[in-house]
């Protein structure tokens, strides 16, 4: 392999939200580059769909304050609160800047942006749902990947697609750079700098059913994890309560807020037991909680493991005069088929092609699916990596974005926060990478710079065994999606554990087939697989470690969230051959002590 070299003063790692804030910002500083295993516009910020939360009250009363209560709130009080509020006070100026870069957020008729309720945002004093999820139809995600690359392109960004990041180079305990794979030519890359932000997204390939897209294989975190630093909180794994019935294809929690419901097999919206107050609103973690409960319980529809999601008008309609809901200026809350095709399209759309089913018409068939990593690669609110539970900084290292834990998702992420951490990080990473790189050298790089990215891909390609990596990949899926999944108990966990090390044991004996350099995605696919098992490990200690339950970390064998012993972030350090090296730091807590949870 020839090796080819580079040199930006930022590097970004991942062209989704978080990379392209990331750098817009950062190019307005600094000479900039983003790598990317997909073209910027395939990253999978685009299929996020109901929207980005913020506080501007353009259809009723909201307040920040009341933004961080409910993410605080939603976190299980696992967030860092500070690090919250900075966010969710951030949030309407970002809203607004990105309106101003173009981006088509829905209108009211005086032309406001437009915003629907979403699960877990509430008014305050009335405990009941709040309109704060700005939305451009169900492309949310779409419209804002497609803005944020427009302006990179405008602000001569330079971008490397296609290519694979392999290995972060770190010299003197400073990171320097990274080296990548060129997919079209198989050469090795490396790219110089004096500032590195991983923005590479989560890991959801990790579990059997999953709204993931394949390319989500936590490359960043298993990266940075191999570098000797740890990951935080990584036994919180979001699952989404609506993903199509056995394919995990999203529907968005904004069919819910459009007024759609949850039904059993008994014809019941069994929500308003679990949350009585906002009912199918509530929590992501407390609908797929209730949602299993129903399917354990026999209330799957047909006895299956799945429910169904109704928004159908007739049926929008009757639950709205029930609940009283009411549109911005008090009257009855109804709609029409059309409406729901004019605010839903892309939803309608899947279902139709997924499914064979119009929305408008029949209910969808729902089950939990694999979503979002709470945990990460710890950051402080400057996105500064921290390599140690005293907040150490790795100097010129920074992350955003899924792939990092600030904490402001906590044990469980609140439904559109997931945009307006990208943007606010993202931003945040970009300024203070720049910010950095103006006041450092260029390290000297080693000789050996790229030895161990090529270690890696020729240990793979000169493997001789017989096991196949499809196979591996599937017995992962499926341990930790039936023993780490929504529910978990120590028996299945140690199971899991015991499993991921054995497929651990088993991946230094596979086989590929395709040994050529171009577009060789047998030999990528295999290192994709090698970092998921890292995670998985990782995650399964970590849950094991964690005798409560917290957000989406539900535990039957210690079912109530233990504040005295465990209002706390995991650290997790991979010390090889399968020991793992667990510490733990405090939450910091500002405003809001620790309560029950009620919706």
């Amino acid at each position: 392999m020839s090796i080819k070299t580079h040199q930006f003063e930022v590097v970004i790692v991942g062209g989704g939200g978080a990379g392209l804030m990331a750098a817009l910002y950062a190019s307005k500083g600094a000479s900039t580059a983003v790598i990317s295993k997909l073209y910027p516009s395939r990253s999978h910020t685009g299929a996020a769909q109901g929207g980005i939360s913020a506080a501007i009250g353009n259809l009723e009363e909201d307040h920040p304050e009341w933004h961080t209560y409910d993410t605080v709130k939603g976190s299980d009080y696992l967030g860092d609160q500070d690090a919250i509020e900075f966010m969710c006070y951030k949030a309407p100026e970002l809203i607004y800047e990105l309106e101003h870069m173009g981006l088509p957020f829905d209108r009211t008729k005086e032309g406001r942006i437009l915003q629907r309720p979403f699960g877990g945002h509430t008014n305050n004093k009335t405990g009941k749902p709040v309109r704060r999820a700005c939305h451009a139809a169900d492309r949310t995600g779409h419209m804002i990947l497609q803005t944020l690359y427009q302006q990179c392109i405008k602000n001569n960004v330079n971008f490397f697609d296609e290519f694979q990041v392999l290995d972060l180079i770190m010299v003197n305990g400073k990171a320097a750079g990274v080296v990548a794979i060129e997919l079209a030519t198989g050469d090795i890359h490396v790219f110089h700098a004096k500032a590195v932000i991983i923005t590479t997204g989560g890991w959801g390939r990790m579990w059997e059913i999953t709204s993931n897209a394949y390319a989500y294989t936590g490359d960043g975190a298993a990266m940075v994890l191999r570098k000797g630093l740890p990951l935080q909180d990584m036994e919180f794994f979001q699952f989404h309560p609506t993903g199509i019935y056995k394919l995990g294809i999203l529907i968005t929690e904004g069919v819910r807020g459009e007024g759609g419901v949850l039904i059993n097999d008994k014809g019941e919206r069994f929500m308003e037991k679990y949350a009585p107050t906002v009912k199918d609103l509530a929590s992501r973690d407390v609908v797929s909680r209730a949602m299993y409960i129903e399917m354990k319980e026999g209330r799957g529809i047909n006895g299956q493991r799945y429910l169904y999601l109704d928004v159908r008008p007739e049926t929008v309609n009757k639950y709205a005069k029930i609940d009283g809901r009411t549109n911005p200026d008090g009257t009855p809350y109804q709609v029409t088929g059309e409406e729901i095709l004019h605010k839903l399209p892309d939803i309608i759309d899947f279902c139709k092609t997924y499914l064979g089913i119009d929305p408008i018409k029949e209910p969808m068939p729902v089950q939990p699916t694999a979503h979002y990593a709470m945990g990460g690669i710890p950051t402080n609110v400057k996105t500064e990596v921290l390599s140690d539970e005293k907040g150490t900084v790795v100097p010129g290292l920074y992350a955003a974005g899924e792939t990092a834990c600030v904490s402001v998702h906590g044990a469980n992420r609140l439904g559109t926060n997931s945009l307006l951490d990208l943007v606010v990080f993202g931003k945040e990473a970009g300024i203070h990478a720049a910010e950095y790189a103006r006041g450092a050298e260029f390290a000297p790089l080693p000789d050996d710079a790229a030895d161990f990215a090529r270690a890696q891909l020729d240990s793979i390609r000169n493997s001789k065994g017989n096991e196949r990596v499809a196979d591996i990949a599937a017995e992962m899926k499926q341990v930790m999606m039936d023993k780490v999944g929504v529910f978990r108990v120590e028996e299945g966990m140690q199971e899991a554990l015991d499993k991921i090390r054995e497929l651990k044991e088993r991946f230094k004996h596979i086989h590929i087939d395709d040994t050529g350099k171009v577009f060789n995605t047998d030999l990528l696919t295999a290192w994709e697989v090698s970092n998921l098992l890292d995670l998985a490990e990782i995650t399964t200690a970590s849950a094991l470690a964690r005798k409560e339950s917290r957000g989406a970390h539900s535990r039957d064998d210690y079912p109530k969230r233990d504040d005295q012993n465990w209002l706390k972030h995991t650290l997790a350090w991979a010390r090889g051959d399968g020991d793992i090296e667990l510490r733990y730091k405090p939450v910091v807590i500002t405003k809001y002590e620790p309560k029950e949870r009620v919706y």
